[in-house]
């Protein structure tokens, strides 16, 4: 329990270095950073102005990690991501150029500003951990993680993601608006920040990121739980407002999930409240919605909601 503890007590850390500057979105917070540890790649979707891109940064401050920002936007090519190979004069050969993408923490701004081609870019970093340019393959660094943020497609010049790309992404989080007393909270943060440019203090590096990642593993998950995730899974599949249900990756993702939200808990088991949490940011973008379902304004996370807590009866440990 040790390792788990230390873990535990770090990434609390971490929450309550981001929640004394993202006012108010302390469980948000927790999303992400179960979503890093588990390994995977992160998708904001809100509207503009919300703390996403902020929220990522500061993220990358407290562990102390190389960040790269890419702004999406309609021109942007996919040597814009990955780099290309320049002619050097100097030497007579091609050399090749880096692009953002070579970093620990990559946060695409507004992702779905960019046209499929570009955006489809990010599919074999996001997968394979590396990138092919000219026939050469080059690995990335360790860690490696995408927090891409979008708006919703309701904007004018937006371009909805692929099935592909959506399915590549553990999470998605939705930050919603502040409540009123943490709009407040953070008119008053900002009077004593005395600057737009906030910081947060280190709290662990990359290495001890890794060690963390590590600690997993050792979350024991029981039979009754993975049977309760594949049970969630499968009502997705189910549903008779669902057209395409939930692949196995969803059930993949829900017990990776479970097993980092019982780590930042301190506990080396994981329960049925983290399996739900798991769902709700696992599995609704894994999901479509028949056309007379969305017709009726239901939402993909109506759905998840429903199976979670009516559905499926929660199992007893």
């Amino acid at each position: 329990m040790g390792d788990i503890e230390s873990a535990s007590e770090k990434l609390k850390s971490i929450t309550t270095e981001i929640s004394s500057v993202v006012i108010d979105k302390q469980e948000i917070v927790k999303d992400i950073l179960a979503t890093m540890i588990s390994g995977g790649h992160i998708l904001l979707e809100d509207v503009p102005g919300v703390a996403k891109t902020l929220t990522a940064r500061l993220i990358s401050q407290a562990m102390n990690m190389k960040f790269s920002r890419i702004q999406f936007t309609p021109d942007l090519l996919p040597s814009d991501i990955t780099g290309m190979n320049i002619y050097d004069r100097n030497t007579s050969s091609f050399r090749f150029v880096r692009g953002p993408v070579f970093t620990n923490i990559l946060l695409a701004d507004e992702i779905n500003r960019a046209p499929p081609k570009t955006q489809s870019a990010l599919l074999e970093a996001m997968q394979e951990y590396q990138v092919t340019v000219d026939g050469n393959s080059m690995p990335l660094e360790k860690p490696f993680m995408v927090i891409a943020t979008q708006n919703p497609i309701e904007f004018e010049g937006t371009y909805p993601l692929p099935e592909a790309q959506l399915d590549r992404f553990l999470s998605k989080i939705s930050f919603g608006y502040p409540t009123f007393t943490g709009e407040v909270g953070m008119l008053k943060n900002r009077i004593t920040n005395m600057s737009d440019n906030y910081t947060v203090k280190r709290v662990i590096d990359a290495e001890e990121f890794m060690k963390i990642q590590d600690t997993l593993e050792r979350i024991h998950v029981d039979d009754v739980i993975l049977e309760y995730i594949v049970k969630i899974v499968n009502s997705t599949r189910k549903n008779p407002q669902v057209i395409l249900g939930s692949s196995p990756r969803g059930s993949l993702a829900m017990m990776k999930l479970s097993r980092s939200f019982a780590l930042i808990d301190g506990r080396d088991y994981v329960l049925p409240d983290d399996v739900k949490k798991s769902a709700r940011i696992s599995l609704p973008h894994r999901i479509m919605l028949k056309t007379e379902a969305m017709l009726r304004n239901i939402k993909k996370e109506d759905v998840v909601e429903e199976i979670v807590e009516k559905m499926v009866p929660v199992p007893k440990i």
